[in-house]
């Protein structure tokens, strides 16, 4: 049986004078995963997310989140009530102090989880009597996570995550979304910092210039993909490797690279018919891929 999809998208477009920001994306996102976005500064992440959550109107098209418009005012008002959002710009009330904040917060939510916010206040050092606006970036975010937890959302969508935050707080950023992703709750996550993605996701979309240009499953990735580097005594024409699970083809004098996304055993068994000096199979991380994925769509 299929996991309900938490996020869908119809040809969203989002269009700014004659700049399209986001054009014609169209993805699924299932619930009870961990789900990254990644795309280079610019690609359209904060844009797509920005209209998931009613912040902006889209130019065109469809979407749905937990099951509700996002051009539906009203029904996109009964969705935020299921989301939790930490943006990267981590907007809280600089007026209130952390104590204030968090009131103020769980006075809205009759689920607010207050076992969550105290093992979290003590976890994360946060001074309940200090200003937000006085605290440090890095604390902005814990209290931002904190808020985020403590509601027991259906789904937590997050922007950059870890900015400002020191190597033990991102280790237990990542512990606490594999908790959350276990108990039940959809996490959906922009973030530059591929090694984390790499961790914990296990889904990443992929979007250049506004358009999905991948959606993969990391089991899948670590599975199939290979970068295969051929060595020839002569130069190579690269036409004689186009064939079915090449994703990729770069040649420099008698080497020649292959990316494969399938295949891969019965791309190198054909290679060796080619009489190579030389074969190198080896598997491919994310920002291997990431990275040949952007910039062949560039």
């Amino acid at each position: 049986m299929p996991t309900p999809c938490v996020i869908e998208t119809q040809e969203l477009t989002k269009r700014f004078g004659t700049f399209d920001a986001v054009r014609a994306l169209s993805f699924r996102v299932e619930g009870q995963r961990i789900t990254a976005f990644l795309g280079r500064n610019g690609a359209g992440k904060s844009t797509t997310i920005k209209m998931l959550l009613g912040m902006t109107h889209p130019t065109s098209g469809t979407g749905t989140v937990l099951g509700r418009s996002i051009t539906d005012a009203r029904a996109s008002t009964e969705m935020r009530r299921d989301v939790a959002y930490v943006g990267e710009d981590k907007q809280l009330y600089g007026y209130m102090t952390v104590e204030q904040m968090i009131r103020f917060t769980k006075s809205f939510y009759r689920d607010w989880q207050p076992e969550v916010e105290q093992r979290l206040l003590k976890q994360y050092q946060l001074p309940t009597g200090r200003k937000v606006k006085a605290l440090s970036k890095g604390m902005r975010t814990k209290l931002a996570l904190l808020l985020a937890f403590c509601r027991r959302p259906a789904l937590l969508i997050l922007d950059e995550p870890s900015e400002g935050l020191d190597p033990v707080a991102i280790e237990e950023l990542l512990q606490a979304l594999v908790a959350a992703a276990a108990d039940g709750t959809a996490v959906f996550f922009c973030s530059h910092q591929i090694a984390e993605v790499e961790r914990v996701a296990e889904q990443v979309c992929i979007i250049d210039h506004g358009q999905l240009v991948m959606n993969l499953s990391l089991e899948d990735m670590r599975q199939h993909y290979r970068r295969i580097t051929l060595g020839f005594a002569e130069q190579q024409p690269a036409e004689k490797f186009r064939i079915q699970g090449i994703q990729q083809i770069q040649t420099s004098g008698r080497q020649v690279i292959l990316t494969a996304n399938q295949n891969s055993d019965a791309i190198v068994d054909l290679a060796r018919t080619m009489d190579p000096v030389s074969v190198d199979v080896s598997p491919m991380g994310l920002r291997e891929v990431f990275l040949e994925t952007v910039k062949e769509e560039a």
